[in-house]
């Protein structure tokens, strides 16, 4: 069945900052100057209310990383209003910020990110130790939520030691493993087959999507759309529409 239209792009500005998660209003980011400007975002509006999974979906260089980054307070807007959990990110000082992600943002990068002297079980307990917790309840913790991703017994490998899709799931696993009120996930099944990408989806699904969470996924990937609440579509750093998950 086709995806739906909804009436708006966005929720209405009548709804308060109290009923959503994530609210973005006239948002633009600009990378260099002079004749090397490039224009990523062009005034972006938009709305995440907890409980809510949002796919951004759209061609590859259409703003949506750079959308996400912004939102989880890696990356500086250029210009525009971003209202994070009920928080001003851009009056936020960078210590403020930092405490802030720490506290409540689960982030899954392209790039995974792992520390390759770490154990896979290691690397995922690693927002747990940064938060206090003793090493051994950590690293339990984190061995839980890797063997829920099918990497029970890749505990105490090096990331040198594992597949790509296998250091994907390891870094799903540290977004996830301190239960953050924010997940933000670029192409998070992007490296894994049909069954693992389902599987991993349920499981950000499950732990992160309740009512007062909630979950935004950048992907390219059609086999997970159907679990997202909405899906906004990207255009040359806009948001041209958002609709409603496929039937």
């Amino acid at each position: 069945m086709a995806l739906t239209d909804l009436p708006s792009p966005q929720p209405s500005d009548a709804q308060t900052t109290a009923d959503v998660a994530v609210r973005v209003r006239g948002v633009t980011k600009e990378f260099g100057t002079g004749g090397s400007l490039t224009r990523a975002l062009r005034g972006v509006d938009l709305d995440v209310p907890y409980g809510e999974l949002l796919i951004l979906a759209g061609p590859s260089g259409c703003g949506k990383t750079t959308l996400v980054s912004i939102v989880a307070g890696t990356l500086e807007p250029s210009d525009g209003e971003v209202v994070v959990l009920g928080k001003d990110l851009v009056a936020m000082s960078n210590g403020r910020k930092v405490k802030f992600r720490r506290e409540n943002v689960g982030f899954v990068f392209q790039s995974y990110n792992l520390l390759p002297s770490l154990t896979a079980a290691e690397n995922a307990a690693v927002p747990l130790l940064i938060a206090g917790w003793h090493r051994s309840r950590a690293v339990e913790a984190a061995s839980e939520v890797l063997d829920k991703l099918g990497l029970g017994d890749r505990l105490a490998n090096l990331p040198s030691e594992l597949s790509g899709g296998q250091q994907q799931r390891v870094a799903i696993a540290r977004a996830i493993v301190h239960e953050p009120r924010l997940l933000v996930c670029d192409e998070p099944t992007s490296a894994l087959d049909a069954e693992n990408g389902r599987i991993t989806m349920e499981l950000i699904s499950n732990i992160a999507v309740q009512p007062d969470r909630a979950v935004i996924v950048v992907t390219h990937d059609s086999r997970v759309y159907s679990f997202a609440d909405r899906i906004a579509n990207m255009e040359d750093g806009r948001i041209e529409s958002v609709e409603a998950r496929p039937l």
